[in-house]
């Protein structure tokens, strides 16, 4: 039975940088991707590293000792293209095979204003030294660990992982304007998520709260409309290089979780609007009263909602529970809940209650 020697050891963004320039660190092993990152998810790299937040494990393999120089050869098996990304924007011309449209790269405004189309020169001694500063964890291979094996360690650590839902999925693929928004907007409704029940901890580690955040703003956005991934998927790929309407979402999603929250409150979670299908046809129908079916999103005073109208929505709250719904309003929101025809279904019912 083989054993692996392997120790966890921390590295600073300096020392990559170190063994880069004197020719002893192997960045792209041959069983290893090139380099395929897009430029918002290097710019949120650096955001990560500023800020001192934590990155994923680094693993490198000590390989054979540079006769040369004298000094062991370290080749990353996995994180090159995070260690590739630092490289490239502190140092690009450390990098043999640089290409300037792939690697050359400033801070999105969206992920950071202080440091945003800076290059590594222009910014402050203060933020150049955090950087450098920054420590990696770091798995070492001792260099008898091969190929194979090193295959082996990762289909090992890959085989107890679920698969990614939609929402995981984007956030690996997006790091925009939209993508950056959704997550912000759901993270400052945290405390709200959890106290009205509408997930559980398990989904809210699976992001499902900002695939519904996400939902909400493309209501906003287009009106109703079915959930299919592929469609959310457009909509973050169409709004992550600008999103020009993001001050409008904002401020009205704000607006409208407010207003919920002062009128419902704690009993948010004994009522059936803490099922998510129910939670989407209320966010709507307050925005329609707010804003008006189908705004735009011009400038425009919110218009407040009446005590009546709450009242009606919170009296429909039982009937939803106990099925004292028209049968094809009970199919809407428990059989094909998110289609476009259901979501219709529910906002007409909804807006009918609401109105009396």
């Amino acid at each position: 039975m083989k054993t692996f020697d392997i120790t966890t050891t921390q590295y600073k963004v300096s020392d990559f940088l170190s063994w880069q320039k004197a020719g002893t660190l192997i960045l792209s092993p041959s069983f290893q991707r090139r380099s395929v990152w897009k430029k918002g998810a290097k710019s949120y790299l650096i955001d990560t590293v500023v800020r001192g937040l934590p990155i994923p494990i680094i693993f490198i393999r000590e390989r054979r000792t540079d006769l040369k120089t004298f000094e062991p050869l370290r080749e990353v098996v996995d994180g090159q293209q995070r260690i590739r990304t630092l490289i490239s924007y502190i140092s690009p011309n450390l990098l043999t095979d640089i290409d300037k449209n792939r690697d050359i790269f400033t801070v999105l405004p969206s992920h950071n204003k202080e440091i945003t189309g800076y290059i590594f020169e222009k910014l402050s001694e203060d933020i150049k030294n955090k950087i450098l500063d920054y420590k990696f964890s770091v798995h070492v291979l001792p260099p008898n660990v091969d190929d194979q094996d090193v295959l082996q360690i990762f289909a090992r650590i890959n085989s107890t992982g679920m698969k990614l839902n939609g929402q995981e999925l984007r956030n690996a693929e997006y790091y925009g304007e939209f993508k950056t928004l959704m997550y912000n907007l759901a993270l400052k409704n945290l405390n709200r998520w959890r106290k009205w029940k509408i997930f559980t901890e398990d989904d809210i580690s699976r992001m499902l709260e900002v695939e519904l955040t996400s939902e909400l703003c493309i209501f906003m956005l287009n009106g109703i409309t079915a959930k299919k991934q592929k469609a959310i998927d457009g909509i973050y790929e169409k709004y992550d290089p600008s999103f020009k309407e993001k001050s409008g979402i904002e401020k009205r999603f704000d607006f409208v979780m407010e207003a919920i929250d002062e009128n419902l409150g704690d009993k948010l979670q004994f009522s059936a609007y803490k099922n998510k299908t129910l939670f989407y046809g209320l966010f709507g129908i307050i925005y329609e009263l707010t804003y008006g079916e189908k705004a735009s999103l011009e400038k425009l005073q919110p218009q407040k909602t009446t005590r009546k109208q709450w009242s009606n929505l919170i009296g429909e709250s039982e009937k939803f529970e106990k099925k004292k719904v028209p049968i094809k309003v009970i199919g809407a929101i428990t059989r094909r809940t998110t289609d476009l025809l259901s979501r219709k279904i529910l906002f007409d019912h909804l807006r009918k209650i609401v109105n009396g």
